[in-house]
């Protein structure tokens, strides 16, 4: 005879897999704060400081996010930082940007990235001769997982 248990009485927590292991994040993640993309800028590389990386970040709109507004990040954070005041873990310095031109920014790459394809396109099919066409090459990739069975 079938069960007849209702489906709201059954939980799936008894068919979920079980969680399994990853190692922790390097840098904390700050809690999220609306109308705002977060991102961690460079301000040194090995041992010496990137002054050119964070003043073109500022440029572009990031701010660099006050310690007091993330406490919860400051367990993490270099004592010794050039920033005082704001959130630096390791050579990076937490930075705050309004999603609206985060957004306009990746817009703009993404369209950099298009027109500059666009070109690399056009430049090859200007060698192309009707008595050898060549393709015009597939932009679509495909991911698989397991062992290919064909």
């Amino acid at each position: 005879m079938a069960d007849r248990t209702p489906r709201d009485l059954t939980s799936r927590e008894t068919t979920q897999r079980p969680v399994s292991w990853k190692p922790p994040s390097i840098l904390p993640d700050p809690i999220a704060e609306p109308g705002f993309t977060y991102r961690w800028v460079r301000t040194s590389m090995i041992g010496n400081a990137d002054s050119t990386n964070v003043s073109r970040q500022f440029r572009e709109g990031y701010v660099p996010v006050r310690a007091e507004d993330h406490p919860e990040l400051m367990l993490e954070a270099d004592q010794n930082s050039r920033f005082k005041g704001n959130v630096e873990v390791g050579g990076l310095l937490l930075c705050k940007i309004p999603t609206e031109v985060a957004q306009q920014r990746a817009a703009y790459y993404q369209n950099l990235a298009q027109q500059q394809m666009t070109s690399v396109d056009n430049n090859f099919m200007r060698e192309n001769d009707p008595r050898m066409p060549l393709l015009a090459p597939e932009r679509t990739s495909r991911v698989s997982f397991g062992r290919d069975k064909s």
